[in-house]
């Protein structure tokens, strides 16, 4: 096992917390969340659990700042893509947001397990803190919404977040792990994946059409 060093500064400390959310996330990328422990982890960074223990208190602490990192590329994806006074048409405004759904998706897979798992094992401290960035970042775009496309605010948050929820259903669909593609090649059953792209342009581009028709 290699040397530990503790982190002093903060800077050392946010340091070591890129190290563990890096590792989880890779994890995550190569098997289901319940096989993911701290000791895993910890064997991955080559630290002990003991260390482990000075930086994070649960493995859920770790997704829940993973989950809002993962939120705050697609965020800022979307500021830039929807600058205040552009006058994109519903269809241009579909084409760009499921562009930027499809490039940013890794917040999809978080947000699967966010409210049944993630947040039912952290500090009430940090949930508030990661509840409050979530809706003041939702608030700011559905601000460029709101004032871009004419809508009111309370349309504008409404298509945000169906918009959240079909991407997430729809991600988890077109991205089934090993064992639901094995279980689907038993049962002998032949599905066509959706392209998750054209099918969130088609939705959004439904929303906004409605929306604005109104």
């Amino acid at each position: 096992m290699a040397d530990f060093l503790r982190a002093r500064s903060s800077g050392q400390k946010e340091e070591r917390m890129k190290e563990i959310k890096k590792a989880a996330d890779a994890q995550f990328a190569e098997r289901p969340y319940h096989m993911i422990t701290l000791t895993t982890i910890a064997e991955q960074l080559s630290w002990s659990r003991a260390n482990l223990y000075k930086y994070i208190t649960t493995k859920e602490e770790i997704f829940l700042e993973l989950t809002r990192d993962k939120w705050n590329a697609y965020f800022t994806a979307l500021r830039s893509a929807f600058p205040p006074g552009c006058r994109y048409s519903p269809e241009v405004a579909a084409e760009v947001w499921a562009g930027i759904l499809n490039a940013n998706n890794g917040h999809l897979k978080y947000s699967a397990i966010l409210p049944s798992i993630i947040e039912t094992n952290v500090s009430i401290e940090k949930l508030a803190a990661f509840k409050k960035f979530f809706h003041r970042q939702t608030d700011a775009f559905t601000e460029l919404l709101h004032l871009n496309f004419g809508l009111s605010q309370e349309k504008a948050y409404e298509i945000f977040m169906t918009v959240h929820y079909q991407a997430v259903g729809l991600y988890g669909y077109c991205n089934a792990g090993e064992m639901v593609e094995e279980a689907l090649r038993m049962a002998e059953i032949k599905l066509t994946m959706p392209d998750f792209r054209e099918r969130m342009k088609s939705f959004i581009y439904m929303n906004l059409f409605f929306a604005l028709k109104k």
